[in-house]
């Protein structure tokens, strides 16, 4: 394979963007063994075994945090750091100009593809870098993320700072029965499952069977807002076989780790033909019209059916009518539903 390196004279900037970028997929796939490793040695090997002991009972105690709205830090969300991976991508958010998202209503923002490192969704609800403060003013943003995250000691701090939270139905519940609105809830419904699918200039979303959002939409009377990032899937190819046992081994280990056990081709650092930092591609998050939902105390199966019905068509209709916007030579790239 014939390698194809950086060029030596690069701005400092764009250094810095591609070390947020590893530093994040890095984070995102050895960040639980590395803070389960640290908390061992603090406790087993240092005079601070007694502190991070504390911690870990304390943070035992304080495990429900994520299902009750989380524990955003404004200082940590508005770091510079989000901003160059923002940036390294780059990832910009469009909304539709005649759009209107009155602030007395909850939202519920179904995001898609979720790709591999779901950049697009992380850079736009759990930082205050970008265009989401000037498109929806008066809304405050959540990203539910996997519970896994919440389990890693120390690292389940920072995952809280950012103002994500869980994606459990009590969490949802919680949220979205926000008295007097104001509350925008990102949930990527694809999940890890649809991470196996992301290959690029391929949209595979395991929509089909997913309907347990619709359900809580229907008992909080929260609107239902598509969100495509295109270009999420560009990012990463990955490495696939047709061996069956080869995805049986990485369906055994989801299970156990909640994580999806993909092997990312990226780049490196300083070449741009192997390794696991995300390639430098654009991905633009563009928001659909919200679907009004009334609320139902306690919806039936068909109304479930027709309002997910509503809500597929809605998500194809956004991205065929912006795929051209955002794709080269798009005309024969469609969504599939799994």
């Amino acid at each position: 394979m014939l390698l194809k390196f950086a060029p030596i004279n690069l701005p400092i900037k764009r250094r810095i963007q591609t070390l947020s970028a590893a530093v994040w997929i890095y984070t995102l796939v050895f960040g639980g063994l590395i803070s389960f490793s640290i908390t061992l040695y603090l406790i087993l090997y240092t005079r601070l075994w007694w502190l991070t002991l504390i911690y870990v009972v304390w943070a035992y105690f304080d495990r429900h945090t994520p299902e009750t709205g989380g524990r955003r830090i404004d200082s940590v969300r508005e770091s510079e750091w989000w901003g160059y991976f923002r940036n390294y991508f780059p990832i910009r958010l469009y909304r539709l100009p005649w759009l209107k998202f009155p602030t007395d209503k909850n939202y519920l923002f179904c995001c898609f593809p979720h790709g591999l490192l779901t950049g697009g969704a992380f850079s736009v609800f759990a930082t205050e870098h970008g265009e989401f403060r000037d498109y929806f003013p008066g809304l405050k943003p959540h990203l539910c993320v996997l519970d896994q995250h919440f389990n890693n000691p120390f690292l389940r701090e920072l995952y809280l700072a950012l103002g994500m939270c869980s994606p459990s139905a009590r969490s949802l519940n919680y949220l979205l029965s926000k008295p007097g609105g104001g509350n925008a809830v990102a949930l990527v419904v694809g999940g890890v499952a649809e991470a196996y699918y992301c290959k690029p200039r391929q949209y595979k979303l395991v929509l089909k069977n997913r309907k347990g959002f619709i359900k809580i939409a229907l008992k909080n009377g929260s609107s239902l807002v598509p969100l495509f990032s295109f270009g999420e899937t560009d990012i990463f190819d990955q490495y696939t076989s047709n061996s069956p046992w080869f995805k049986q081994v990485q369906e055994s280990i989801r299970k156990v780790i909640g994580l999806a056990p993909i092997i990312p081709l990226g780049r490196g650092f300083f070449q741009y033909s192997f390794g696991i930092i995300p390639q430098r591609r654009s991905i633009a998050v563009v928001v659909g019209a919200p679907i009004h939902v009334e609320k139902v105390e306690n919806p039936t199966q068909s109304q479930i059916d027709d309002l997910h019905k509503i809500f597929v068509d809605a998500l194809i209709n956004l991205f065929e009518t912006q795929k051209h916007t955002y794709i080269k030579e798009a005309d024969d790239i469609h969504i599939e539903l799994l």
